[in-house]
């Protein structure tokens, strides 16, 4: 007699797994890592080492004392330790990305159950973590050829836009996160895991559009004028790209529906544009994303697709 393997639908076959995506992820990161490598010098290959190694060793450690299967082989850990990098001043002292990688795995992400099971970003959440209990050692922006240097950003505020170099933005020659600071070197990463169809250019473009939208809304209604070089400088700055491309596109914490991907997008780009015309910091993408995270099973829930011939539901 055969035995039948029945399951439910959908019937979906794949050569992904979890390690080659968080592979190809990886692999997308690193132009952005290696410029802020040459920028900032070995304290960012150190504060990035550190990262990692404290997300992978926390990870092995919960697992081994929960008695639970040992996962860092499928390279998240990895992945979440190089995107809280990316997110750190190569200033930071060590214990900081130490810290961070410690609550970015425990807290966020195994405690609610492993990897796909987190509600909001692991890195994110730790990066946010960071800047409220340390916000002085959080902001202290590190030096270029030994002199002090801000970011785009707080040049805007002080200076105006006149004072900012697009071009510098454009290489990655300024201060900055780790990995914030190079526009092309995020794109090239963006290029690869589009082509790569790791993630949809759907929530990315989105947020990046939507962000200069209301940039340019909230400018005006303030009676400030838009110009194109203010919208580029928010464009590439603020860790707007690499947010938008590494955080906005998570798996486990974006909505999987093509419309919930969309309205995603559209709130952390209205946030992040609040937060930054209203506020005057340019730290708005990071809480942009963690409050769109927690908005999430709504969006999926309001833009699910309904199966054809499906009835409305009668109220009572």
């Amino acid at each position: 007699m055969s035995l039948w393997n029945v399951s439910i639908s959908p019937h979906i076959r794949s050569r992904e797994t979890t390690a080659s995506i968080m592979r190809d992820v990886i692999i997308a990161l690193i132009p952005a890592l290696g410029m802020g490598f040459y920028v900032f010098g070995w304290r960012a290959a150190l504060i990035t080492a550190i990262s990692v190694a404290s997300c992978v060793l926390t990870e092995f450690t919960y697992e081994k004392l929960m008695k639970l299967p040992v996962t860092v082989g499928d390279l998240s850990a990895v992945v979440t330790g190089l995107i809280l990098a990316v997110n750190l001043y190569a200033t930071a002292p060590w214990w900081i990305p130490l810290f961070g990688g410690v609550f970015a795995i425990l807290v966020v992400k195994m405690l609610f159950g492993g990897i796909g099971q987190n509600f909001m970003n692991p890195a994110l959440a730790a990066r946010c973590f960071l800047l409220i209990s340390f916000s002085r050692i959080m902001t202290d922006y590190p030096t270029l050829d030994g002199v002090s240097s801000a970011t785009p950003f707080q040049v805007l505020s002080e200076s105006g836009e006149e004072a900012v170099d697009l071009l510098d933005m454009l290489i990655g020659t300024h201060s900055g996160t780790i990995g914030e600071t190079s526009a092309v070197a995020i794109l090239i990463g963006a290029l690869y895991l589009f082509i790569r169809k790791i993630i949809s250019p759907r929530a990315p473009v989105t947020v990046i559009l939507s962000t200069v939208a209301f940039v340019a809304l909230f400018s005006f209604l303030q009676g400030d004028p838009v110009t194109l070089k203010l919208l580029a400088i928010h464009a590439m700055g603020g860790g707007l790209l690499v947010g938008a491309v590494f955080m906005a596109s998570d798996y486990a914490t974006t909505p999987v529906t093509f419309w919930g991907q969309i309205v995603f997008g559209v709130c952390v780009g209205f946030l992040t544009a609040a937060i930054r015309s209203f506020s005057g910091s340019g730290e708005g993408m990071s809480y942009a994303i963690l409050i769109a995270n927690l908005l999430t099973p709504v969006i999926e829930k309001l833009t699910y697709p309904k199966p054809t011939g499906a009835r409305k539901e009668r109220k009572a």
